[in-house]
């Protein structure tokens, strides 16, 4: 088969390599098309390796069609898939264990599905597992709020009934994720956070950004208040008044998804589809494609999600496995 790896010097190659050899209890996916994620830029730049037994070039969802499946397993060749990976989206066939793989939910693409599994189980993981959940009433804050995570998460609070607080960097953003759900949308260029969450003190806070202004957002939460960090896109360091955290009974988590064994993944997986899954298939609950390009321009995506240009998933299509 051929996957898109990276040479000696970093730069994506269309190379042949060998085909995944797939274990008993792993499905095998002839790839239809790969989402690009924000963990894959960090790969490229070399540092954020797969795990082990991941294939170790980028790609952690895709969906496309079954190949091969363990004997009595749910799925069958032909079956419409996404999978959530640890590595190797970006490759002809993948190799995934079978509780990683997922039905496509109805009336979504394999396009929409691509981009479903990492995004969905990392904001379902933060906001239901780490966080312990929203309850109508409670005040959600999420950093980047027109990102793929950004935009799951902003549809996932709204269904438990909480409002919602997310930065974005311009106007069109802005209007996009207000109309789909946000209540308040800050723009980073020259809106102020900490007045907004001076008058409206999150619940929850779901935070890819990190950075100096960290510290001053952190003590406006709410009493008991959960901050969960994913990533530190503005810096890895703030300052924090740890009389407030005491006083207030605040959390602070840092939590990843990729690091997780499969097992714990399965488990998310699980509840996405039991919980999530009818939602998009009914249109609740929407997938947001903001552009595809054939692998062979995978330059240009990455380049895409450099830039923050995006509004929702950026996907990589193999046009021949459709």
């Amino acid at each position: 088969m051929h996957a898109m790896i990276l040479d000696e010097k970093r730069d994506f190659k269309w190379a042949d390599v060998p085909d995944p050899v797939r274990k008993d209890d792993e499905v095998l996916i002839r790839v239809a098309a790969a989402a690009v994620n924000r963990a894959d830029l960090m790969q490229k730049a070399g540092c954020y390796a797969s795990p082990p037994d991941w294939p170790p070039w980028c790609g952690l969802e895709a969906a496309g069609i079954v190949a091969e499946a363990p004997e009595n397993s749910r799925f069958k060749k032909g079956d419409r898939v996404c999978a959530l990976l640890g590595g190797g989206g970006y490759s002809e066939l993948v190799a995934a264990p079978e509780g990683m793989v997922l039905p496509v939910p109805q009336n979504l693409s394999l396009v929409e599905a691509a981009a479903l599994p990492e995004v969905w189980a990392t904001a379902y993981l933060n906001i239901q597992l780490e966080a312990g959940g929203l309850k109508p009433g409670d005040i959600f804050f999420v950093q980047a709020g027109a990102s793929g995570v950004g935009l799951a998460a902003i549809q996932l609070a709204k269904l438990m009934g909480a409002k919602v607080i997310t930065t974005v960097g311009s106007g069109e953003k802005a209007d996009f994720v207000r109309r789909l759900g946000a209540d308040i949308a800050v723009d980073r260029h020259g809106g102020d956070l900490r007045k907004v969450l001076e008058e409206y003190n999150p619940s929850v806070a779901l935070d890819c950004v990190g950075g100096p202004l960290m510290g001053d957002c952190f003590r406006n939460m709410a009493f008991g208040g959960r901050w969960i960090m994913i990533a530190t896109l503005a810096g890895g360091e703030t300052k924090i008044d740890l009389e407030t955290v005491w006083r207030k009974r605040l959390k602070l988590v840092g939590s990843t998804l990729r690091s997780r064994t499969s097992q714990e993944k399965s488990r998310i997986l699980h509840e996405l589809e039991t919980k999530l899954w009818p939602h998009f298939s009914s249109g609740r609950l929407v997938c947001r494609i903001h552009a595809q390009f054939p692998i062979s321009e995978v330059e240009k995506a990455h380049a895409l999600l450099q830039k923050n240009g995006n509004i929702g998933k950026v996907v990589l299509t193999f046009q021949e496995n459709f």
